[in-house]
């Protein structure tokens, strides 16, 4: 009967030994910066680039993107924010999809916050400045250099 018990005791240390060796990894987080030049006549282009930060060390990133709906002018936008619910840098490579209005003219605050398909969250806030008038769908493609 002592000989089970031990049996068991083993065979039930070996399984919680399994089970915390294949505990899933904890997401964690990250800083971001984007410079992003935006442009369009009913369709717009936009195109930059910027730097992940994640675990204390850089990562180029390119930027690029299709609107379409009612855009009219141009602008520069600086943003600068958080990432988070990622695991490793090339999570935050990815399609972002947004919708909004908005008008610059001159220098304007922007702020969003962006969700891609793995799940990588954006928080960004910045300036804007230029001539843009927009009431739009978008796409914003992240990808590292």
């Amino acid at each position: 009967m002592s000989s089970f018990r031990i049996r068991t005791a083993l065979v039930a240390a070996l399984a919680l030994a399994g089970l915390s060796a294949t505990a899933p990894a904890k997401a964690d987080s990250g800083t971001i910066r984007i410079s992003v030049l935006k442009g369009g006549w009913f369709i717009g282009a936009s195109g930059g680039s910027g730097t992940l930060t994640f675990h204390g060390r850089k990562y180029p990133l390119s930027i690029g993107g299709l609107s379409a709906g009612l855009v009219f002018g141009a602008s520069q936008t600086y943003l600068a924010g958080r990432v988070s619910n990622i695991y490793r840098p090339s999570d935050v490579a990815g399609v972002y999809g947004a919708g909004g209005a908005g008008a610059a003219v001159g220098r304007g605050v922007r702020g969003m916050v962006l969700t891609n398909e793995k799940g990588a969250v954006l928080e960004l806030s910045g300036r804007q400045t230029g001539l843009m008038v927009n009431a739009d769908l978008s796409g914003l493609a992240i990808s590292l250099k």
